[in-house]
């Protein structure tokens, strides 16, 4: 191998030991429900961002950042949609903030790096590149993530909640294996901070509802021929919520949804896509057939209650 690629990869080896080293500093091993769970980052002064599936169920929990340094957090908040929560430490718990890259601009086939912390408190990593990028990503539980960041790498157990570091050294996400059903993905600082700030301020992410439980069925063609938009499927009501948004806007059991903000509902997941970019409070027109006959309401999105 010739001497300049040896000098680049022993280049690129030294710039990835000393990142290991520093924000290594800031890593945490979380043990959540009396066992180990992930890892966490204190992404600001006193706040960890860990993995939700560690700390459910739980509020407080014990932080190990080494050795002899082991704090008892509480939980602030827990979003299971993208699989992040949030830690707060006790004041007296002086450790290094992770230095986060606000405007990454990531690359495909970008070198990166994944940092955690073993059970024993040791700081482990694992080495790979971006192996994928595309736009706005839903997880399968509703979540939204700015943007959908496949990862080529090992990310062994306990590296959920844990830091991706780019080639300088900086934080540019955090990794999962939760929210995209064991595949490795990254979390972006842009996804990460909303999600942080709402939960430091609401203990949970506000999402809208209806307060209806449906079931896809076919549509007739005789009352289809009715809709101003033939419709081959709706959803059939077969349940409302006593005081939720859809018995406030006037939609009973046996009614049948059709459209949504002009969006055909074929599926319930057709419904979910429909709110996922819909603000609480917020008017949507709906059509529905009721008795064979197309209605058009008007229903009034309610924040999800906490279960």
């Amino acid at each position: 191998m010739a001497s300049s690629a040896i000098s680049l990869w022993e280049s690129v080896s030294n710039e990835f030991a000393a990142a290991a080293d520093t924000v290594g500093k800031a890593v945490a091993a979380v043990h959540g429900q009396h066992r180990f769970g992930a890892s966490g980052i204190q992404w600001r002064k006193g706040v960890i961002v860990t993995a939700e599936h560690a700390v459910r169920r739980v509020e407080q929990v014990r932080v190990n950042f080494g050795s002899d340094n082991s704090f008892t957090a509480t939980v602030a908040g827990r979003d299971p949609s993208t699989d992040l929560a949030v830690l707060r430490l006790p004041e007296n718990a002086t450790l290094p903030v992770a230095p986060v890259d606000q405007a990454a601009e990531l690359k495909l086939a970008q070198l990166v790096l994944a940092l955690a912390r073993s059970r024993r408190g040791n700081v482990v990593a694992s080495a790979g590149i971006i192996g994928g990028l595309s736009g706005e990503f839903h997880t399968w539980r509703g979540g939204r993530l700015d943007q959908q960041v496949r990862l080529a790498l090992e990310l062994y157990p306990g590296f959920s909640g844990g830091p991706l570091l780019s080639a300088q050294g900086k934080v540019i996400g955090i990794n999962s294996t939760a929210i995209a059903r064991g595949r490795a993905v990254m979390i972006p600082v842009s996804t990460v901070n909303r999600v942080v700030d709402e939960l430091l301020e609401k203990g949970h992410i506000a999402r809208p509802y209806l307060g209806l439980a449906m079931q896809p069925v076919d549509v007739p063609e005789a009352l289809a021929a009715k809709l101003k938009t033939p419709a081959t499927r709706g959803l059939l009501v077969v349940q409302v919520e006593r005081g939720g948004p859809a018995e406030k806007a006037g939609i009973l059991i046996g009614d049948i949804l059709v459209a949504l903000r002009e969006q055909s509902l074929h599926e319930t997941e057709n419904l979910h896509d429909a709110l996922l970019s819909a603000k609480i409070g917020t008017a949507l027109p709906l059509t529905l057939l009721r008795a064979g006959n197309p209605v058009q309401l008007s229903i009034t999105l309610g924040e999800r209650p906490e279960r």
